[in-house]
């Protein structure tokens, strides 16, 4: 215990007495909620299916009530982490109790419990104690920061209470020689050392003031992290997501943001992280199919997994080289400018701009409508613009038709004129002035009916934009691609581009690295059909190309873009960025914030130095991450020759976590055909109780799975096993190198590394 006894009999008062206030809340929320669930019934049948406005005010209500009292009672276990007292400069000393969800007493209108989000709750993350001040509503509000206090609740009982020291959260170690960070936060240090489960926790408690800094960040500027593993950059994406949809929870619905995730695995992982923390239903998606959802087409997708595995288990060069450099090129900010050109080029050539007429006589010009579309409607995306001159022409056609009616019963009252004023006998004069009449009404009837067919057949032939085929001509025609590439791109690799997407098309398969492609040319030619995203975060972003980035910023208002990632865990090298500055410098023109973090909580000290001896040899120039001063095992290192020998191997090491108290193992191969053939081991051994994880699943239920390197980012494990890291299945190159570092830091307690033969040279 961290206090004196009498302090902590204090607290624990303090703890009994906030529970049993909160058990009297919630009977008195349960009351009113079943009034205004009345009051709804009965305002639904007074006003029989119409709308009452009355009613939605009681409907919003209701929906409050329901929400406060289910927050309030998920709260009953833990109803608050930390206190602070605070003296504001010419008041009394306050304390302030700081919890995951703010709990107010709804009869005195006292609040009970502060939300950790409220501007008085920075000071806990980032304030020490003596001078501090916080940014209030109304501007910065100074004083003295007197005790930050935290405390261990579990199941409403008070087991520990720390108080932290000035400037104490985490401290270099002066005397013990030892490299990284000494853990001087005994609080941290037992949130740390708990077991990892299938499912990524909220990190509310133990929040670091770097970490603060970021979650708390204004909103309407690109923010990029760079964070090493372990650095809980992804936790922090979502805890800003919840910070910045409860400051502006008046102008942000959940609906109106996005979170992207790498895989569906991926996204079951992080799923409870939002909604425990009040953050409502946010859309959580991976790249793909959103992607695919925008573009409306039905196909099947060629993720880049299952690129990877491809790339990882062919040894066809000449192949691989044009995968790689097919992805690259469709990845960077070149192919955008190529696409720029070739929207120019369907903007000017590819509509047909000719006369609308009805047989002599021009109704709209073709200089007209190539001015329309070309000049004054360019602010709009093609197709709006041929949608806008539709409207426009449909408006217009009367008055067209009017001018050309007169001028056509001028033409015929000259003509009349000239047969009364004849010589001829009467009965011909009237044979003729009949004939006349008729041959005009039956002109104008013709030029009226045939107009509106005339208007109908000339934007049916401009018809709807196919994005697919569009993109599909770009590579087809030889022409385009002389004009739109000024032979800049290899001709070899154009064409074996076009073949793999005409293949591609042929067989209803389309590959990740055209979405960007396509999304592009539906936003420049048809337009956004989906409203703009008030705020956007991207996980794993060193994952993304550029274009890809540049695509998705192209969907949110005023920059307000969150991108969270780790170039020394780039795997898909040949696609992904390697550099963040050439990012901010393409894409945002210089104007993004870049934000390293490479302070590492998820791993020992020695998992993550083992970690670091891969990193430093790849060729990104990244520092190596800094672990916290929490000790374990040494990674062990072991040799095996036969099948048996491995699973005599993996019964002892399941054995140990379980000893350990650990729960969660991985088994990690290189690739999925690696992943298949130990479970084809196992199986065989009669080796019960290991899952394989496969590209498409979403859940991640079982605490031992077999699952490729590729598929584990942004997941730990209490122990994590790599299979076969021997000098041939990771070798030194940049993918191994990079694939191998995402491995060794997925384990927060207990790390194997198995092998036959020799051990990889990138572990020397």
């Amino acid at each position: 215990m961290a206090i004196n006894k009498e302090q902590f009999e204090m607290e624990k008062e303090s703890l009994d007495n906030t529970m049993s206030w909160l058990e009297k809340e919630i009977v008195y929320l349960e009351d009113s909620e079943e009034n205004i669930d009345k009051k709804v019934l009965q305002l639904k049948k007074e006003s029989k299916g119409k709308y009452n406005i009355e009613l939605q005010s009681f409907l919003k209500i209701q929906g409050n009530l329901k929400d406060k009292v289910i927050n309030y009672k998920e709260s009953k276990d833990k109803p608050y982490f930390a206190k602070i007292d605070f003296k504001e400069k010419l008041r009394d000393e306050e304390s302030f109790y700081i919890g995951k969800i703010g709990l107010t007493d709804e009869r005195e209108k006292e609040e009970r419990v502060i939300d950790w989000r409220a501007p008085i709750a920075d000071l806990y993350y980032s304030g020490t104690e003596g001078e501090a001040s916080y940014q209030g509503p109304y501007g910065e509000i100074s004083g003295e920061l007197l005790l930050k206090r935290k405390f261990l609740i579990k199941e409403s009982e008070l087991i520990d209470v720390f108080d932290e020291g000035k400037d104490q959260i985490i401290l270099r170690s002066l005397n013990s020689g030892e490299e990284g960070e000494e853990l001087e936060d005994e609080f941290l240090r037992i949130a740390l050392e708990e077991s990892s489960n299938t499912k990524l926790k909220d990190i509310v408690a133990t929040i670091q003031k770097e970490q603060n800094d970021i979650i708390r960040s204004e909103k309407n500027k690109v923010i990029i992290v760079q964070g090493s593993a372990g650095s809980g950059k992804t936790t922090i994406a979502l805890h800003r997501l919840a910070y910045l949809l409860y400051k502006y929870k008046n102008k942000i619905e959940p609906e109106e943001v996005l979170v992207l995730a790498p895989n569906k695995l991926f996204l079951n992982y992080i799923s409870e992280v939002l909604p425990n923390l009040g953050g409502g239903d946010v859309p959580q998606r991976t790249f793909e199919d959103w992607a695919m959802e925008i573009l409306k087409i039905k196909m099947k997708l060629y993720n880049k997994d299952q690129k990877l595995s491809y790339i990882i288990e062919n040894s066809q060069e000449d192949d691989i080289k044009h995968i790689v450099n097919g992805s690259k090129l469709k990845g960077s900010i070149l192919f955008k400018t190529i696409l720029d050109r070739y929207i120019k080029y369907v903007e000017f050539s590819g509509i047909s701009y000719e006369n609308i007429s009805v047989g002599d006589y021009v109704i709209f010009s073709r200089k007209e409508i190539k001015e329309l579309i070309v000049k004054n409607l360019k602010y709009l995306p093609l197709q709006k613009r041929v949608e806008e001159l539709k409207r426009y022409f449909n408006a217009q056609l009367k008055n067209r038709l009017d001018k050309i009616i007169n001028g056509i019963e001028k033409e015929y009252d000259y003509l009349l004129k000239s047969i009364r004023n004849s010589d001829e006998e009467e009965l011909i004069k009237r044979e003729k002035l009949v004939s006349l009449y008729d041959e005009k009404d039956e002109k104008i009837d013709n030029i009226k009916k045939d107009s509106k067919k005339a208007l109908k057949n000339f934007f049916s032939n401009l018809g709807k934009i196919d994005v697919l085929g569009l993109y599909y001509n770009l590579f087809e025609d030889e022409d385009l691609y002389l004009m739109m590439t000024d032979e800049l791109i290899p001709k070899a690799l154009w064409d074996y581009l076009r073949d793999e997407l005409k293949n591609n098309i042929d067989n209803k398969i389309l590959d990740r690295d055209d979405l960007a492609s396509l999304l592009y040319l539906k936003l420049k030619l048809q337009g956004n059909d989906y409203p703009l995203y008030k705020y956007m975060v991207v996980d794993e972003g060193q994952d993304y190309s550029k274009f890809e980035v540049f695509v998705l910023n192209s969907s949110v208002v005023n920059d307000a873009f969150t991108i969270v990632g780790d170039v020394g865990q780039s795997i898909y090298y040949y696609r992904g960025i390697n550099r963040w500055d050439g990012l901010i410098k393409d894409v945002y023109k210089g104007e993004g914030e870049y934000i390293p973090l490479s302070q590492s909580y998820r791993s020992t000290i020695e998992i993550v130095n083992f970690a670091n001896r891969v990193l430093t040899k790849q060729e990104n120039f990244l520092k190596p991450a800094k672990p916290v001063l929490r000790h374990g095992m040494e990674p062990a290192m072991i040799k095996y020759n036969e099948d048996l020998e491995l699973v005599k191997i993996l019964n002892e090491i399941s054995k140990e976590v379980k000893d350990n108290n650990k729960k969660t193992i991985a088994l990690i191969g290189k690739d999925m055909k690696e992943c298949k053939e130990i479970q084809e081991k196992l199986v065989k051994n009669k080796i019960k109780g290991w899952k394989l994880i496969k590209e498409d699943k979403g859940q991640m239920e079982e605490e031992k799975i077999i699952i490729p390197s590729y598929m584990t980012k942004g997941l730990e494990f209490d122990c994590a096993i790599v299979y076969n890291c021997n000098k041939n299945n990771y070798s030194d190159n940049e993918l191994d190198k990079k694939l191998l570092y995402v491995v060794l830091t997925r384990a927060l307690h207990m790390e194997y590394v198995l092998y036959k033969d020799e051990i990889s040279e990138l572990l020397l």
